[in-house]
């Protein structure tokens, strides 16, 4: 894509979230290097990745904010491992082990059957330790207290697709193509309920929104240098 400068028209960023980063993180540094640039302006995402991910997020500055709500309805590809024969809490590596299982009785014909049966549409419950509003708070607050929400409102989600790339037992490499508001840390528990032993996502990256791939994006600290330096990094048009 061809390079666009930072204008009052704003402009669409491809980042890298890095690990342990919230995606409101990457857009707090992105907003405070506008204003070094003396350039302020509004900073949005198109779609939440938890602390614990990496991968693509994309950022809308200035009026381009405007058009976030049309990219948040893309569908999403994702890599990452799944650990099977145990649990957690969050379903990824936020909180401790439980539950351990025996997975010596697992084929990869059962592994493969099992994701080949989540493809598909579903209704999905947010995980306790996500960003999702229950009155006036997120769940992960409720979560923190040892509250546990029952009634949490569930969303339509499709499973377009669940590859497995790898097997090294107890990990499960997988490739997932998913609609809007997927929650793959409860994809990962589903996926080892299903196989009967448990499992919980051990790693996870975002690796496409909609036509745009992970491979065009760049660091944090390059995006930072490109709006003080304008030098060239990776921006949307067209959308």
């Amino acid at each position: 894509m061809d390079e666009l400068h930072a204008a009052d028209t704003g402009e669409f960023l491809l980042i890298d979230k890095p690990l342990e980063w919230t995606s409101f993180d990457v857009v707090a540094k992105i907003r405070n290097t506008y204003k070094r640039a003396e350039r302020k302006r509004k900073v949005g995402h198109c779609g939440t990745l938890d602390p614990k991910a990496t991968g693509l997020l994309i950022l809308a500055s200035g009026k381009k904010t405007k058009e976030i709500a049309g990219l948040e309805l893309l569908d999403k590809v994702y890599d990452g491992a799944i650990k099977l024969g145990v649990m957690t809490e969050s379903h990824d590596t936020e909180t401790a082990e439980y539950g351990e299982s025996s997975i010596a009785h697992l084929t990869e014909s059962m592994i493969r059957s099992a994701a080949l049966a989540l493809v598909g549409t579903h209704m999905q419950q947010p995980p306790m330790h996500s960003a999702a509003w229950h009155n006036g708070k997120r769940l992960y607050e409720h979560a923190r207290k040892g509250e546990v929400i029952r009634e949490r409102k569930a969303k339509e989600i499709v499973i377009h697709s669940f590859a497995v790339t790898r097997i090294e037992l107890p990990m499960v490499y997988f490739s997932l193509h998913v609609s809007k508001g997927a929650y793959i840390r409860v994809i990962a528990h589903d996926f080892g309920s299903a196989l009967g032993v448990g499992g919980y996502l051990a790693s996870l990256r975002r690796v496409a929104i909609g036509p745009w791939q992970l491979d065009a994006a760049k660091t944090v600290q390059e995006t930072i240098d490109y709006i003080l330096g304008e030098s060239s990094t990776t921006a949307i048009e067209g959308v």
